[in-house]
């Protein structure tokens, strides 16, 4: 069964990025957020197996966005896609339930290996 993905990111730049760069990874792309409010609803209505989420956003911030969607199901894998290049802040994601951190700008391979990486895959 495919993962059931979901972007946030409140660059919708950004958003097709992702989208594009895993258009032939073995995911169904779920839905897309512009921020963490919208994010969480999403979470609660469609149940994603996975999420790429970005730490600077309106309304919700990555990280608070990530407190909740850990509540709402700890099993979620986050992947953390973020310009900010503060360790610390990578390290405050992990610590709260993100399973991987990644800098942007990004590319297909760099998402790919990632994306192996969270789901635990070996070229499959």
């Amino acid at each position: 069964m495919k993962k059931r993905l979901l972007i946030v990111d409140d660059s919708s730049v950004m958003r097709r990025t992702i989208e594009k760069n895993l258009a032939n990874y073995d995911m169904e792309i779920i839905g897309q957020a512009a921020n963490g409010v919208e994010a969480v609803q999403m979470v609660m209505d469609k149940k994603p197996d996975v999420v790429t989420l970005d730490i600077t956003m309106p309304e919700m911030d990555g990280i608070a966005c990530l407190e909740e969607i850990m509540k709402i199901n700890p099993e979620t894998k986050v992947m953390i896609i973020t310009a900010l290049a503060d360790k610390l802040t990578g390290l405050i994601a992990l610590d709260r339930g993100a399973r991987g951190f990644m800098y942007k700008p990004v590319n297909a391979d760099d998402l790919s290996r990632a994306f192996d990486k969270l789901l635990k895959r070996d070229g499959e």
